[in-house]
């Protein structure tokens, strides 16, 4: 199998300056995180301030409704029970990221990757914090579109993570960057 760098031959390759693309990279990867969990944590705070639960309030016609629900499961409400398993879980993912994070050589797999992180660390927040204990919290969900079940802004995050994940892939750039040509 073949491995190419980049789409760029020029001056600016990635692979003439490794340690700084690397940099830009993480760098990038570190900004989308941090951005995008506080935008899931402010959202969930808003949502526990302002929403009852059992009283949804529509924002757009019958496209979008806001309806607090905390979910100790994990989509879809399923493993309930799980709760404790679930977190755990989390923290291994959480771990694995962080440790893919430092290979990164391409700005989609940081952003990624950053959302990815966000989105786990912000359910697994609610676990750690919220009632009815640590690694036992559930999570807060307030977005409901219809016909699916309530979500948040995290699990929103995880879902953009997979797509841009299945598309680097599907394109064939693993996560240094390097091309890899299809057999």
């Amino acid at each position: 199998m073949q491995a190419t760098r980049g789409t760029s031959l020029s001056s600016t390759d990635p692979a003439e300056h490794p340690t700084t693309s690397t940099s830009r990279h993480r760098l990038l990867f570190i900004v989308v995180a941090v951005a995008a969990y506080a935008v899931d944590l402010v959202t969930k705070l808003l949502a526990v301030a302002r929403l009852t639960p059992d009283d949804p309030v529509r924002v757009v016609g019958g496209l979008l409704q806001l309806d607090l629900v905390r979910n100790p499961g994990a989509a879809f409400s399923t493993g309930t029970s799980y709760t404790l398993i679930l977190s755990v879980i989390a923290v291994v993912a959480a771990a694995v990221v962080l440790r893919f994070g430092r290979r990164l050589g391409d700005p989609t797999w940081a952003v990624a990757l950053g959302l990815l992180l966000a989105g786990v660390c912000g359910n697994l927040t609610d676990r750690v914090f919220r009632e009815p204990g640590f690694l036992r919290g559930h999570v807060v969900d307030f977005l409901e579109l219809p016909h699916w079940p309530v979500f948040n802004v995290a699990d929103m995050l995880i879902d953009a993570a997979v797509l841009l994940i299945i598309v680097q892939t599907w394109r064939g750039i693993g996560i240094t960057g390097i091309r890899h040509a299809r057999s």
